[in-house]
């Protein structure tokens, strides 16, 4: 039976040891409530660190915790001490966190720890594939697996992958700056399906592919290596009933003043009629905590008569508090703090109760419930799930959330007060913005804010998740062009073996070898060249490669090799041992009207340039910027439709246009060479629109792979050229 695979940095519990006996303890948090359903619905396994370093663990020990988390559907993956301050707290924390949340002055890049980096995800890909099987769906975590996808995708292409990110993603100018961000897209784009919180994200994902891969991507799709990858966005919610409920609870239980907390939060309402202001944060530069502190004292400032008022509780979670910026951060906090307490308190009135630690769920809903304002004000958050808590314990609707504009929540929550978390001046005015709020606009606001995080929970996130997992898979079963898996390569390969007399007509460039953004690099490599070879010696083997490169190309690289050369989309053939021939009644005279336009889109675009071949000319859009690149090729095409004689075609080919004669094309040819003798077997394979004129022309016993997974009139298709390349191996003896 098929299972689920969740893969994260950490397990959603903490491995103990007391005296001989290793226990665990459920973590809190967004990943785990949400990935819950998800692994507790049919067969799943949860892959990720126990939370204990393997340093100082035998192998006794290690299958003890196997074990023990086996039970519950757990498979750990032990991380050393080196491990964890190279992967995690070095290069996940002072590399792809800062870079990632815009804090370019905290990025650190460093080689070692990008090596442990690459070690770690592929410790985490090679423990999935111990377990995965034909049919398993693997939903892998943030931004500490990156490079997992594509190493699990290596091994095992036909598994279904996702991966989403819990963290922003950057915009193409701050991304670029990465050293190595090719190996990091290509890391995430063995995914199958690619989740963000926000469509920002997403937005800013697809613009680094095109812009840093110079990959096709059409709306939200990739195309890659012949898959079609989704990207798409995700907003995770919160487990709401339960937030509702315990709020409920703490109104019922009001009387009975359990906690500590909960006499003081009571004791300051009493106060003339007190106001709390809640600030609940990690203590992280991200966050923004001094900014609001900051806010909160301009506040003071300017509208003294809300001395004695108003409280800011502040709580601010450890977090990272062995990292220098972290320390820093924690050091101007506790001054900003006592600065503020030291200007405005008096005997009877502290204007921030400051909390440095965690604090139980109880408390925590003593907080939401009894504030009448949150103040979530991050300088840049994934989502911020606090802001959505604070909104579901708000049983009466009433209560003001004042929300940074750069948190992911903001796209779900434009009721809040939106503020720029950098605006100090903004910040303060939203503060008696919001505590002056009439009870009927809070209610208002709210109401509508409420029923988006009802409706669309955690369960919600995770359900719509695996389904666009699911349909992924689906859709890859029900095309109806037929992947070359193994069963259909042994099937064809067979039947090459049997017939008495064969022809294969090859496209070169994304076929025979990869795309290069310099046609002239993009050269034959010696093992091409042998297999090549070795399957035009094979007796009653006809064997075309069918191109639109120039004749001097073909001539330069394959005419040693017993081989049929077509050359631009069949203007020349040359036959082995023969000069090239060239197709009569072509005219050139065409190109002294045609290329003053192609000079001047070349002019105006930069990164493009004009190719001349003997009875054509191409217009190379591919090293463009890829949005601007797209634009102005669709304004040349409709330029030239009005110029173009009836003698004349224009090519629509991969990040090319071209310009040929309408009496040459690839179908033309190959339809000629079909003919020429009474072939039993015949294979095309192309990859390219100029290719589709060989699928429709030839008839349909013949087998045609196209090499990508796109539209096309072929029977088959072959993922990339290395695939097929592979399978062209499987017809020599």
């Amino acid at each position: 039976m098929p299972k689920n695979i969740i893969v994260s940095n950490r397990l959603p519990v903490q491995a103990q040891k007391t005296d001989e006996t290793w226990s665990f303890t459920p973590t809190s948090g967004g990943l785990a409530t949400g990935m819950k359903s998800v692994h507790q619905e049919g067969d799943s396994l949860w892959v990720g660190w126990p939370g204990v370093s393997s340093d100082g663990l035998d192998e006794k020990n290690k299958n003890q915790i196997s074990k023990n988390l086996e039970k519950n559907q757990y498979r750990p993956v032990f991380l050393n001490d080196a491990e964890l301050d190279n992967f995690y707290f070095g290069f996940s924390n002072k590399c792809l966190w800062p870079l990632f949340h815009y804090f370019i002055e905290y990025h650190q890049f460093d080689t070692q720890q990008w090596e442990y980096y690459i070690e770690v995800n592929q410790k985490f890909a090679d423990e999935v594939l111990q377990v995965i099987e034909d049919g398993d769906i693997v939903w892998i975590h943030d931004y500490q697996l990156m490079l997992c996808p594509q190493m699990i995708k290596d091994v095992k292409p036909e598994v279904t992958i996702g991966f989403f990110l819990h963290i922003p993603f950057p915009s193409f100018e701050i991304f670029r700056i990465f050293p190595e961000r090719e190996c990091l897209l290509n890391g995430l784009l063995g995914a199958d399906v690619i989740g963000f919180h926000t469509y920002d994200y997403e937005r800013h994902f697809l613009s680094s592919v095109k812009r840093i891969l110079n990959f096709d991507v059409n709306f939200n799709i990739i195309l890659h290596h012949g898959r079609e990858i989704v990207v798409n966005t995700f907003p995770m919610g919160i487990d709401f009933k339960k937030f509702e409920f315990a709020a409920l609870e703490n109104a019922r239980n009001n009387s009975l003043e359990s906690s500590e907390l909960k006499k003081q939060i009571n004791a300051h309402k009493l106060e003339n009629d007190g106001k709390l202001i809640l600030s609940i944060d990690r203590l992280d530069y991200t966050k923004g905590v001094v900014n609001r502190l900051l806010a909160f004292e301009r506040f003071l400032d300017i509208y003294p008569d809300y001395h004695d008022k108003i409280r800011l509780v502040m709580l601010a979670v450890p977090s990272r508090s062995k990292v220098a910026q972290y320390k820093q951060l924690k050091r101007q906090t506790d001054e900003v703090v006592g600065r503020i307490n030291g200007k405005f308190a008096t005997v009877n009135w502290t204007p921030v109760w400051y909390y440095y630690r965690s604090m139980e769920f109880e408390n925590l809903i003593d907080l939401y419930v009894s504030s009448d304002v949150a103040m979530i004000t991050p300088l840049r958050d994934g989502m911020n799930l606090v802001a959505k808590e604070y909104l579901a314990t708000r049983v009466d609707d009433d209560g003001v959330l004042i929300l940074s504009e750069l948190a992911g929540s903001s796209k779900e929550l434009p009721q809040a007060l939106l503020v720029n978390p950098f605006d100090i001046e903004q910040l303060a005015q939203s503060i008696k913005t919001a505590i002056e709020m009439p009870i009927k606009e809070q209610k208002e606001r709210n109401s509508i804010s409420r029923k988006r995080i009802r409706r669309y929970d955690i369960n919600k996130w995770s359900s719509n998740f695996m389904q666009a997992l699911n349909e992924s898979a689906n859709k890859e079963s029900a095309s109806q062009v037929k992947w070359v898996n193994t069963l259909v390569a042994k099937k064809l390969s067979d039947s090459y073996k049997k017939s008495n007399k064969r022809l294969l007509l090859l496209d070169y460039d994304g076929t025979l070898v990869g795309f290069h953004e310099n046609p002239n690099k993009a050269i034959p490599s010696e093992t091409l060249l042998e297999l090549l070879e070795n399957l035009s010696q094979q007796k009653d083997t006809d064997l075309v490669i069918i191109s639109g490169r120039p004749h001097e190309f073909l001539e330069q690289h394959f005419a040693h090799l017993n081989l049929i050369l077509v050359a631009e989309h069949g203007l020349f053939i040359k036959y082995p041992n023969a000069p090239w021939e060239e197709k009569k009644g072509a005219s050139s005279e065409w190109k002294e009207h045609l290329l003053p336009v192609l000079d001047t889109f070349t002019d105006n675009t930069p990164g493009t340039f004009i190719e001349h071949k003997k009875n054509s000319l191409v217009w190379h859009y591919r090293k463009a910027d890829p949005e601007l690149g797209i634009a102005k090729s669709v304004e040349l095409k409709t330029v030239l439709a009005s110029l173009l004689p009836n003698d004349l075609a224009l090519l629509d080919g991969n990040k090319v246009l071209e310009l040929v004669p309408a009496n040459i094309n690839k179908g033309v040819v190959a339809l000629d060479l079909f003919n020429s003798k009474r072939y039993d077997f015949i294979l095309v394979a192309g990859d390219d629109v100029t290719d589709e004129n060989m699928f429709l022309n030839l008839p349909s016993e013949v087998h045609k792979i196209k090499i990508g997974k796109k539209k096309t009139a072929a029977e088959y298709y072959i993922r990339n050229y290395a695939n097929f390349l592979s399978f062209l191996k499987k017809l020599v003896p």
